[in-house]
Formats: structure tokens, C-alpha cells, sequence
């Protein structure tokens, strides 16, 4: 679809008469004001505003003005298949992606994954996505991964991974730094980040890896605490050797110890919680009780459509209420014979960590993750005139944690562009787009063969085995991943 005329490129842009969640420092709550865009900046925010010359108007009235959301952890090229890992435990995903077919996706099905990862993720309100990307076997599916999510009008970031070879290999190969070179620009639209997880092997063999972000000067995002993978050894063995950075990124940190909650914490790094996955998939009980604890920053992720949903409506909701913390705080309430009288995990919060939570974690709190004069215009209006969920708007963070939904997401602003205006994205080919990815779909189907794939998606579950350790780059083998 062609980009309307008057959201050409340039054009100022006026929010009017939202109820704005600023999610700034005083927490603020504006309702009937306007928020002005002028090139990729918010220039004002208040009431009846007056913008520039060919200023154009979107009726925010009856409905939300927020920050746009920042998924810190999502393997988009695993969109592709969307679905097909509804009954998977974590082990047979693990024997899916890591041991036998993962190998099968050639660049143009990275491509292809990504593309409409990145395009469900801006219809969402997701405006910046972190490309968890550890399915680039080769720089060609590198180049595929950037391709796709520059053809998307949203923010993202390549977290560079692949489960296909050790971190030290990949990391220090020449292509990977040529590949640097030529792709990561320094570009705003597209971060970097390296990708990979530490097994816990005392010999460290993810050293060089590393030592690579280091001499890169790009952060760190790592699976830690995932029951059967990585534990407590793996956080010591990064603390041990000084690779825990601010900078670094948690990913579930669901398995750990109050021990390695104080390295986290001690080292300022953030935690990005995957409650929809956590909670299915087995990598631990989602954490954010544990991490409000000890203090530790969170974000907000939403993993893999493979297996769960691709927008962090659902990771608030989750994340709150439905078998997650305020569930974890009622139960051992219950367990001692007491009644939880005052929820202690606030709507807000969990609105805060999907917004500004995700740019505290990715180095971008000073231009994202806010509604502030100065700041990049990332912004999200959940409006639906045609639904009976949107009235009254009493507590918006309440609308937005539990009831809003993807098909309320009006309009969607990315660096000042209109994206999405009354529920349609704009400037996007959806049916290109879904002829990509059919013959992804296609070629997967034809490689494992009818027999292969049936049993792949509806996997058998008295033949699952445990994994002592999925990864194939170390012979390392603890009984730490399975119990403390």
C-alpha cells in the first residue's frame, strides 16, 4: 500500500485531544491534550495546541496517546512458522531449531521471518523490536535479517547470533566483521547487539565472544536462567571474568539464584521477561517478583510466534495478573495460610516496562520510551470507534495493561512517520508479504517431507527426552542445569 498524501514525509503531525501516558519522570497523565510531532520529534505537548503550516490532524479524542512499545527479545525469523510450536515443551524446540532443522532455513526464509515479524510487530504498536537473531548460519542470512527489516518503516535492532557454531567461532570470523562493516552503520533506525548464550562450562569457551562486543562496543544479550541450558554457572562465569556490563541483556533469567539476582543487580545489567513463554515453555517461573526484589530493570519480550502471540498487550496482561506475579504473590500467600489484601505489582508498572523499560535496556531512555518535548516521535494511539471495549476510559493504565488489544492500535508513528493510521498499516505490500513467506512455508514443508513436518508440529510427547545441554558447540554437561 501507497503512503497516503498528506502523511508524506516532512509533514508535522498533531495527536488531538488523547489521553497521553507520558510514562516520564513525574508519571504523568494528560487527558484531552495534544501531542505535536514536527519532523521525527514530539515538538509540544498541551491542550489545543497550534502546529506549523500543513500540519496534519489525527482525532485522538476517546482514545489513548502512549509511547511505542520496545520488544527487547523476539526471534523474528522464526515468524515464518507461526504456530506450529503450539504444543512444543523448550526441549522440543531446542531439537527442532538447534539439532535438526534450524540448518534448513536459507537466507530468503530469514528473510522472509523477518519481513513479517517486523511488519506484525509495527501493526502492533511495537515500534522498536530487538531481532533476537540466532538462526544466521552464514553473512548471507545476515544480509537477508537487515534486508527485511529495512524494508520495514520500524525501529529495530540485529542481536547477532548462531546456534549453528560456538560464539567464539562466528564472533572472530572475518566475514562477521566485514559484515559489520558494511551493515552496521551507526544507522538510528537499526541497533546491533551480539547474541549468544554462556553454557556454564568452567573452561568459558563464549570468552572470545565476549571480548569481540567488547571491541565492538555493542552489548551483550544472553539466555540465562533457562532450565536444562543456562544457570547460575554461566551468570558466574561471566561476572568471574568482568562481562557483566550495565549494558548486558537477561533474557527470561527465569532458573537463578538469589546469588546470581545480586551479580545482575550489583553490575547494573536489565532483565527481559518472555512471561507468555516462560510460563509454557518451561525455562523457569516468570521472574518479575523476584527482580522487583532485588531491583533489577525490566523489559518486556515477547520471544517467538512459533509458539505465542506477537504483541506485548499480551506480555503486559500476562506479566500482571494471569499466572504470573500477582499469581506468584497470592499463591505463597495461600501456602501460609494468609490473604493478599493490596496487589503490590501496579498496572503502570508493567505499562512502564513495555515502553520505557525497553529503552532504559537497549541505551535509549534519553530519545525513547517516553511522550517528552525533545524525544523521538514513537508514538502509539489506541483508538476503536467500532468496539465496546474502549468506553468508559477510566484507569488508561489499567485499558491498556488488560483490556486493550492489537486490533485497537489506530495509528502508529515511527521517527515522526506515520505507519499505521485508522487500523491499516501504510506503506506496506502485506500481500508481497505473504507470498514470501508461502514459499518459505513451501520449501520447509518439501525439506523435512509431509511425515517430518506432521510430526514436528504435533510432536509425540512420551518420546520427548531431556536435554542435558542443547547446545553443540561444548561437550559440557552439568547436573546444575537440572536442579540446585
Amino acid at each position: 500500500m501507497s503512503h497516503p498524501k498528506e502523511f508524506d514525509a516532512g509533514r508535522p503531525v498533531v495527536l488531538r485531544g488523547g489521553t497521553v501516558l507520558t510514562m516520564d519522570d513525574a508519571k504523568q497523565v494528560l487527558p484531552g491534550c495534544d501531542v505535536l510531532v514536527v519532523d521525527d520529534r514530539i515538538a509540544a505537548i498541551g491542550p489545543d495546541l497550534t502546529g506549523p503550516e500543513g500540519t496534519v490532524e489525527i482525532d485522538a479524542s476517546d482514545g489513548i496517546v502512549m509511547p511505542g512499545m520496545i520488544d527487547t527479545h523476539r526471534h523474528m525469523w522464526q515468524t515464518v512458522m507461526r504456530g506450529y510450536g503450539a504444543d512444543w515443551t523448550l526441549t522440543q524446540y531446542f531439537v527442532w531449531y538447534y539439532l535438526e532443522w534450524g540448518k534448513a532455513f536459507r537466507p530468503e526464509d530469514v528473510y522472509a521471518g523477518n519481513l513479517l515479524g517486523a511488519i506484525e510487530a509495527i501493526d502492533a504498536g511495537v515500534t522498536t523490536t530487538v531481532d533476537w537473531s540466532h538462526g544466521l548460519q552464514t553473512t548471507q542470512h545476515a544480509d537477508a535479517a537487515v534486508d527485511a527489516l529495512q524494508d520495514v518503516p520500524g525501529r529495530f535492532v540485529l542481536a547477532y547470533g548462531n546456534l549453528a557454531q560456538a560464539p567464539a567461532e562466528w564472533t572472530t570470523a572475518p566475514e562477521f566483521r566485514d559484515f559489520v562493516g558494511r551493515r552496521i552503520t551507526g544507522e538510528d533506525m537499526l541497533g546491533f547487539q551480539l547474541a549468544f548464550d554462556v553454557t556454564g562450562d568452567p573452561a568459558f569457551p563464549e570468552k572470545p565472544a565476549f571480548e569481540a562486543a567488547r571491541d565492538l562496543g555493542v552489548a551483550v544479550t544472553t539466555h540465562a536462567g533457562v532450565w536444562g541450558a543456562t544457570g547460575d554457572d554461566s551468570i558466574r562465569l561471566m561476572h568471574d571474568h568482568g562481562f557483566m556490563t550495565p549494558e548486558t541483556v537477561y533474557v527470561h533469567s527465569a532458573s537463578l539464584a538469589a546469588d546470581s539476582y545480586h551479580r545482575i543487580a550489583a553490575t547494573g545489567g536489565s532483565v527481559s521477561v518472555s512471561t507468555e513463554s516462560e510460563q509454557s515453555a518451561g525455562q523457569g517461573y516468570p521472574p518479575t517478583w523476584a527482580l522487583r526484589a532485588h531491583g533489577i530493570p525490566v523489559s518486556l519480550s515477547m520471544d517467538t510466534t512459533v509458539w505465542w502471540s506477537g504483541d506485548l498487550f499480551s506480555a503486559m496482561r500476562t506479566t500482571l495478573g494471569v499466572g504470573a506475579d500477582r499469581s506468584r504473590e497470592h499463591l505463597e500467600a495461600h501456602a501460609k495460610g494468609e490473604t493478599v489484601t493490596h496487589a503490590a505489582l501496579r498496572a503502570e508498572q508493567v505499562v512502564e516496562w513495555a515502553t520505557r523499560g525497553g529503552a532504559r535496556a537497549l541505551g535509549r531512555e534519553g530519545d525513547l520510551g517516553s511522550i517528552e518535548v525533545g524525544k523521538k516521535a514513537d508514538l502509539v494511539l489506541i483508538k476503536n470507534d467500532r468496539s465496546p471495549v474502549m468506553f468508559p476510559l477510566l484507569n488508561p493504565y489499567g485499558h491498556v495493561a488488560f483490556q486493550a488489544q492489537r486490533g485497537d492500535v489506530h495509528t502508529v508513528l515511527v521517527n515522526g512517520r506515520v505507519v499505521k493510521h485508522d487500523h491499516r498499516l501504510l506503506g506496506v505490500d502485506l500481500a508481497a508479504a505473504r507470498r514470501t513467506v508461502e514459499q518459505t512455508v513451501e520449501h520447509l514443508r518439501s525439506t523435512l517431507g509431509d511425515e517430518a513436518w506432521e510430526k514436528g508440529m504435533n510432536p509425540d510427547v512420551s518420546e520427548t527426552t531431556i536435554l542435558d545441554n542443547p547446545y553443540t558447540y561444548t561437550d559440557y554437561h552439568s547436573a546444575s542445569t537440572h536442579g540446585h
